[in-house]
């Protein structure tokens, strides 16, 4: 089996996947992105953790769910923005399991076009992202992730990948109001009553889910414009099905790209 994992700034997403040569049909009403995942847990992303600390919190999961951490697992592909936990990831790999884990950085196939000036500069998650949407969808496409910071990735026609737009996120904007408005708390950010909050909870949940999806619909616009009318418009990351209902532009969710990202991209690594 493999393990893809997403090791974001803020938060870590890991997927159990079947081996490559299972077949199991998509649930209906499924996307193949969820083919062949068993499990996903999502822990908090710190860097301080060490590789031994990971090793115990995975081994913590497989065992719960009854797979074994010792003899189920035959790889394990990584995409992250944290280098000091790409590390620690990379060495809990290597010693634990005996083999290296496929890494998404320079000299890793993945056989997607990156055109931007410094291809260095993408994310891993970024370019797993395009790999999965391409697969699925074909392109063009554009791929929100609602992380750490919303990203926009345009994908050509011809599924390469064009550029982006990076907007501060969702959770980070309002730390930042919280911060500097004394007379405003902290809320759980949930599904508004309406555009117009009676109060303060209900005016912030209004300020943020009908802004941040206002914020989509203008992006997405204008990116249309330059990648095709035909484009498919994917949302995915943690916050994407609270913002989602709310804009007209978002055609698909898939919670799992990423991961399918990177078991795709395991795939081209490892044949």
């Amino acid at each position: 089996m493999l393990l893809a994992i997403d090791i974001g700034n803020t938060q870590t997403v890991i997927g159990l996947y079947e081996g490559p040569d299972a077949d199991t049909p998509v649930r209906e009403g499924g996307s193949r992105c969820e083919q062949g995942l068993l499990d996903n847990w999502r822990i908090a992303t710190k860097a301080e953790r060490t590789a031994d600390e990971h090793a115990l919190t995975i081994q913590e999961f497989l065992g719960f769910h009854g797979f074994s951490f010792d003899d189920d697992i035959d790889g394990i592909a990584i995409s992250s923005v944290v280098p000091r936990a790409t590390a620690a990831f990379r060495s809990m790999v290597e010693r634990y399991f005996g083999f290296r884990p496929v890494v998404i950085e320079p000299g890793v196939r993945t056989g997607m076009p990156v055109l931007t000036d410094n291809p260095r500069e993408v994310g891993a998650d970024r370019i797993a992202n395009a790999v999965a949407a391409i697969d699925v969808y074909g392109g063009p496409a554009i791929v929100i992730d609602f992380g750490t910071a919303t990203t926009y990735d345009a994908i050509s026609p011809n599924g390469e990948l064009l550029g982006c737009a990076i907007a501060p996120g969702i959770d980070i904007s309002l730390d930042a109001l919280y911060q500097r408005a004394d007379a405003l708390r902290r809320i759980e950010l949930q599904e508004p009553r309406s555009v117009i909050g009676r109060n303060t909870v209900d005016a912030l949940q209004a300020g943020a889910v009908y802004g941040f999806a206002g914020q989509v619909d203008g992006i997405v616009d204008r990116m249309v414009d330059e990648v095709g009318t035909n484009a498919t418009i994917l949302a995915t990351g943690g916050l994407a099905s609270l913002i989602a209902p709310y804009s007209r532009s978002i055609e698909i969710l898939e919670p799992w790209l990423t991961l399918h990202g990177l078991r795709l991209i395991f795939a081209k690594n490892v044949a």
